[in-house]
């Protein structure tokens, strides 16, 4: 099995970005405020923040795309599945919590409307 450095690589700057967003957000600092304190100059910030975004967007379409239904699969890293609603009377959806807002997905949500929500939602956190 041939190990491939460059995505394990990847995946860890995109959890270690992560973390340090997450301490932003709890620590209850402004970006900037957070940027100064810590020595990250703020651009790099921003970066990181749109490069988790297209990421966690990108995990979720796959998932979509290979109908992906248990509420046990794995999410990006840095994010969380909090629901998933399984088949039933209504249609089968999945709930994504960030911050303060809350998105519902049904298989009828198109790509780009969920890529655009996410990206709102992560921006207000």
């Amino acid at each position: 099995m041939k190990m491939n450095t460059n995505k394990i690589a990847a995946e860890y700057r995109l959890g270690h970005w992560a973390n340090i967003m997450r301490e932003r957000n709890e620590s209850g600092l402004t970006i900037t405020a957070y940027c100064e304190k810590t020595g990250i100059h703020p651009n790099t910030y921003h970066y990181w923040q749109r490069k988790l975004r297209e990421a966690a967007c990108h995990e979720y379409l796959q998932a979509a795309n290979a109908q992906i239904t248990t509420p046990t699969e794995t999410a990006p890293s840095g994010w969380a599945l909090c629901e998933t609603a399984g088949p039933g009377p209504e249609k089968e959806s999945l709930y994504i919590e960030i911050g303060i807002g809350r998105i519902s997905v049904t298989p009828d949500t198109s790509h780009e409307l969920l890529t655009k929500a996410c990206r709102v939602l992560v921006g207000l956190c």
